[in-house]
């Protein structure tokens, strides 16, 4: 080969051989919005993350509220067929179901309701009214505030009841005032003697007469909200606990006849631990561990899944070992 070949085979200088300075800027650019895509695609993905957390919440609390007025359709719905409004009964009944077909006993209310609406009304004939005997009346009205006064409502209403029969106008402002008073107090009874739909709906019968007081009705959505709390018992122990813990410091002795609601919190609590123990969520399960602790002793199994979820959570933080000085020998 010869010299001119060499030559023209060789670069001709350094610079030749190093990209141009456009190139290497177009590289960081490059890079640069790379580097910002994928800080985007990561910001995106974590709000989508709690987006979708966020989501479960409140459908959850959707659940809740539609459950709260599905109850409450029901409860107005007894109070309908008390009243014999049988065609707006049979409305709420229907919707309750179209809703949540498996609603407890509104398929059955419903048949009744049904049942009724087919039975002819007989056109009554003309009579004429006999004058009230007022004797009578007085007497009764008489007999219903001793009742009252003795604080025995159910006869107060029973004896209200035969009174308005016999003369709906007699003094009834003051029946109002008996039947408000007495479906009151019966109402908050039968909630505290853990009866509590009874009471719901005796309060929603007193409600017709005046507006609840404070008492009568936080103790009803109370009620409601043990009830609630109730059909996620065995099914979902996360709201279970949820739910009776909102209840334990307001209505601790609330009852639906089997179990307080802090006797349902100590349980929901140790069951709910347990589930979250077996899911791994250690530091979870042991918070709810240390919620059931507070009304019992845990039960064997959640007693062991406690204990390994609290080291599992707390680790023991290894104590460093203190190199032993050698004394020196003496000369």
């Amino acid at each position: 080969m010869s010299d001119f070949e060499i030559e023209q085979t060789q670069p001709s200088s350094v610079e030749e051989t190093q990209p141009a300075p456009s190139q290497r800027k177009r590289g960081r650019g490059l890079w640069v919005l790379l580097s910002i895509g994928v800080i985007i695609l990561a910001l995106l993905a974590g709000g989508w993350a709690g987006y979708q957390s966020a989501l479960g919440a409140r459908q959850t609390a959707r659940q809740n509220m539609v459950m709260q007025g599905l109850l409450e359709q029901f409860q107005l719905a007894l109070v309908d067929i008390q009243f014999k409004r049988y065609e707006i009964a049979r409305q709420r009944l229907e919707y309750i179901l179209g809703v949540d077909p498996n609603f407890p006993m509104a398929q059955q209310k419903l048949a009744e309701v049904l049942v009724q609406m087919s039975i002819p009304t007989a056109t009554p004939s003309p009579t004429v009214t006999p004058t009230a005997d007022l004797s009578q009346v007085n007497e009764l009205l008489q007999r219903a505030q001793g009742y009252i006064a003795a604080q025995d409502w159910l006869n107060a209403l029973a004896t209200l009841d035969t009174l308005r029969k016999r003369d709906p106008s007699f003094h009834s402002v003051e029946v109002d005032g008996m039947y408000y008073l007495a479906l009151l107090s019966q109402g908050k009874e039968y909630i505290r003697q853990g009866n509590l739909e009874t009471g719901i709906y005796y309060l929603t019968l007193a409600e017709r007469f005046g507006p609840l007081d404070r008492d009568a009705n936080a103790l009803r959505e109370g009620a409601r909200l043990y009830i609630t709390a109730a059909s996620f018992w065995e099914i979902d122990w996360g709201q279970a606990y949820t739910l009776f813990g909102q209840l334990a410091s307001g209505f601790p002795g609330l009852s639906d006849g089997t179990m307080t609601t802090t006797r349902r919190f100590y349980i929901a609590a140790m069951r709910y631990g347990d589930v979250l123990f077996g899911k791994g969520q250690y530091c979870d399960a042991w918070s709810a561990y240390q919620a059931a602790m507070q009304y019992g002793q845990l039960e064997k199994q959640s007693k062991k899944n406690a204990d390994e979820a609290y080291l599992a959570c707390y680790p023991p933080t290894p104590t460093p070992l203190i190199p032993v000085a050698t004394p020196t020998p003496t000369p």
